[in-house]
């Protein structure tokens, strides 16, 4: 694995969560659909603390 930035875990967790928030968008024209919204809304926080732990361990192998 790659320390540098922009490393194959990072450019996946960053495809996964643009993939999370089409399907929340797509889910906004559907009725009854706010429970499942609102776990994908989760999952979509837990990513994107991944990553930022993912910068900042980069971050720091690169100093």
């Amino acid at each position: 694995m790659s320390s540098e930035a922009g490393s194959t875990q990072c450019r996946a967790l960053i495809e996964a969560k643009e993939s999370l928030l089409k399907a929340m968008n797509s889910l906004g024209a559907i009725e009854n659909s706010d429970q499942i919204q609102t776990i994908l809304r989760d999952i979509y926080n837990e990513l994107e603390q991944l990553h930022e732990s993912r910068r900042i361990e980069e971050s720091n192998n690169l100093n």
